[in-house]
């Protein structure tokens, strides 16, 4: 089978990325042909179909006036990713399209091209920007879902992308013009990682025969751990150090008391952190930046507990998937898809909420007892029976077949 695989970025940037590409490796392991498209950066990884690849542009770096009108133009309808995917297409004669996200860089100008020639569509939601024109159902810190019924406006008089009205602007006329035109009908099937997310989609009145439940894999055997001084005395935090991620929350539940805290990662509240526990003379908390490889897979490997505190809706996160592999316990806010990772290896608490999670980790089972061993033994369990590489392939070959015949019934 020839599967045309779309994601916008062609390297590892989060846990999409993570996604598509062991799926490609997966894939072609089986014997597929994945063709790629994306967009052109010096950061990506090498591809056959490169010279398809629309021009790359960063919303987030200085631009010209020019540039930031093309820029917005293309974020709404990008000719340029439509006459690319066309091209491709017509080159390759893709049997099936399996999208990733696409939205702004290549924008749903693709989805006219995949409707032209008639080619089922799969479409994994990674984010719920086909539901919230900002990606996260978020907005100045609070939850929302104003924009449920594609009531759009909402998002400019909120200024709901990154506080700008020109922003929030251009995001509403993509929104409603992409309702108007009925652009994603040319999706035959929506896969989510979390079961949350296929309710939110249904929730927002996605039809049932278009919606499944797919959580993500990892495409590797579990790694051996290097055994460390502080193995199991440190709980884990592990990920973008953003607002949205509760890391504040984590930090003040463990002000004052006697749990150390170990932070990965890097992102844009690192000085915010960095201030609060200096401020705060927080010495039981270590920030050790940016891990990967070997040396992520023994921190984690080492932790007492990996901690979500998510404030905001969590699809399937490949931290808590990557932790349940190693059997690390997971303590987690109730949002999202974070507590369908959560079933008697580890403690759920409501998010946001300092003095419940400071409680849980006060509480928390002692490495070596039996109750901190059932709750390795489960995690291990857990990911042996969601997350394992084959089973989730034959799934997906079940969700193409199911895209081909959605796509066969509108013919």
């Amino acid at each position: 089978m020839k599967i045309l695989m779309v994601n916008k970025f062609f390297y590892i940037k989060g846990g999409s990325e993570t996604y598509y590409f062991a799926l490609k490796r997966l894939l072609e392991a089986k014997g597929h042909t994945v063709i790629d498209f994306s967009m052109q950066d010096e950061k990506n990884f090498e591809s056959p179909y490169a010279e398809y690849f629309v021009e790359g542009v960063d919303y987030n770096g200085g631009m010209s006036k020019s540039k930031q009108l093309k820029a917005a133009k293309n974020i709404i309808y990008s000719t340029e990713a439509k006459r690319k995917l066309e091209k491709l297409i017509q080159d390759t004669k893709p049997d099936i399209a399996h999208l990733h996200i696409f939205q702004h860089q290549l924008s749903p100008s693709i989805l006219d091209v995949l409707k032209k020639y008639n080619i089922p569509t799969v479409y994994t939601a990674h984010d719920l920007k086909m539901l919230c024109l900002n990606y996260v159902m978020m907005t100045h810190g609070q939850l929302c879902e104003k924009c449920k019924g594609g009531h759009y406006l909402n998002c400019l008089k909120q200024k709901c992308v990154k506080n700008s009205t020109l922003k929030s602007s251009i995001n509403v006329m993509e929104g409603y013009l992409h309702k108007w035109r009925k652009s994603y009908d040319a999706i035959h099937v929506i896969l989510t990682p979390s079961l949350f997310y296929k309710n939110k989609f249904l929730e927002f009145g996605v039809a049932k025969e278009r919606v499944y439940h797919l959580p993500n894999f990892l495409d590797r055997e579990c790694p051996e751990v290097t055994s460390a001084e502080d193995k199991e005395q440190y709980f884990l935090y592990f990920g973008r150090l953003s607002v949205e991620k509760g890391i504040l929350t984590l930090i003040k539940a463990v002000e004052n008391t006697s749990n150390l805290l170990y932070i990965v990662g890097s992102g844009p509240c690192k000085e915010e952190i960095e201030q609060y526990l200096k401020e705060h003379n927080m010495t039981n908390v270590k920030l050790l930046g940016f891990k990967s490889g070997q040396e992520l897979i023994d921190v984690v490997g080492n932790a007492r507990a990996v901690i979500l505190p998510s404030e905001w809706y969590e699809n399937g996160p490949y931290s808590a998937i990557e932790s349940l592999q190693l059997g690390r316990p997971i303590i987690g806010s109730e949002l999202g898809g974070i507590p369908e990772l959560i079933d008697g290896n580890g403690k759920i608490f409501n998010h946001g909420n300092v003095e419940e999670l400071r409680e849980i980790l006060e509480q928390f089972p002692t490495p070596g007892t039996p109750e901190y061993e059932q709750y390795c033994k489960r995690s291990r369990e857990i990911f042996a029976r969601n997350y394992m590489e084959e089973g989730h392939y034959k799934q997906l070959l079940v969700m193409y077949e199911k895209a081909m015949k959605n796509h066969g019934n509108e013919r």
